[in-house]
């Protein structure tokens, strides 16, 4: 799996599959990458929604990759 840190912007996640839990709510996706936000300002938490872009977000580029199970 692998985590990259988009400067200025969402965390995206890639290679596995996601199953979000939201409170009581459950989902599993099949996706092959999902966005998620880390300004904290989206209202589709956790996934990105842009308004990191509207309200001026700024953080560094970054990666993290899980390897192994």
């Amino acid at each position: 799996m692998k985590l990259e840190f988009l400067e200025n912007g969402p965390i995206r996640v890639e290679g596995a599959r996601f199953r979000v839990r939201v409170g009581e709510k459950e989902e599993v996706l099949e996706k092959p990458r999902v966005f998620l936000c880390r300004c904290g300002g989206s209202s589709r938490k956790p996934f990105c929604d842009g308004t990191h872009k509207a309200i001026g977000f700024q953080a560094p580029a970054g990666v993290l990759e899980v390897e192994g199970d």
